[in-house]
C-alpha cells in the first residue's frame, strides 16, 4: 500500500520519500532544483495567490483557510491539478511525499491535501 506523507522541502531527501511532489505555487527560497530532487512540481494544486496572501500562515485562520482551499480544489485548474496528483499517487507503488516550503509543519496546505487524498481512496 502506498504511504502518503508530507514534509518541508528543506528536510533531507530520504529513500523512503519515494515520489517527491512539490505542492507550492512558488519555488521555495534557497533550494536548488538539484537539491530538491523533485519528481513533480504541481503548482496549480496549491492555494491561489489571493488565498495564500489572505491566510499568511495565521494559525487562527486555519479552519477557514482549510474550507476555502477545499472549495478552490473543487473547480477549475486546481481541480484538474488535484486529479493529476491523485493519478500520480494511485498509479504508484512507491511512497509519495508532498513537499512544501512553509515553516509550520502542522498548519499548511500539504496537511489538507494529505487528508483529501486519504479520504478519496
Amino acid at each position: 500500500m502506498v504511504k502518503i506523507q508530507y514534509k518541508r522541502i528543506y528536510q533531507d531527501v530520504l529513500e523512503e520519500d519515494g515520489i517527491r511532489i512539490l505542492v507550492d505555487r512558488l519555488w521555495p527560497r534557497g533550494i536548488s532544483k538539484e537539491k530538491a530532487k523533485l519528481d513533480h512540481w504541481i503548482k496549480e494544486v496549491a492555494p491561489s495567490n489571493e488565498l495564500r496572501k489572505w491566510y499568511h500562515h495565521d494559525v487562527s485562520k486555519f479552519s477557514e483557510f482549510q474550507m476555502k482551499y477545499k472549495q478552490e480544489l473543487s473547480q477549475g485548474t486546481q481541480f484538474e491539478a488535484l486529479e493529476k496528483l491523485k493519478s500520480i499517487i494511485y498509479s504508484s507503488r512507491e511512497n509519495v511525499t508532498l513537499l512544501y516550503g512553509a515553516k509550520d509543519e502542522k498548519y499548511n496546505q500539504a496537511v489538507i491535501l494529505k487528508q483529501i487524498l486519504k479520504d478519496s481512496k
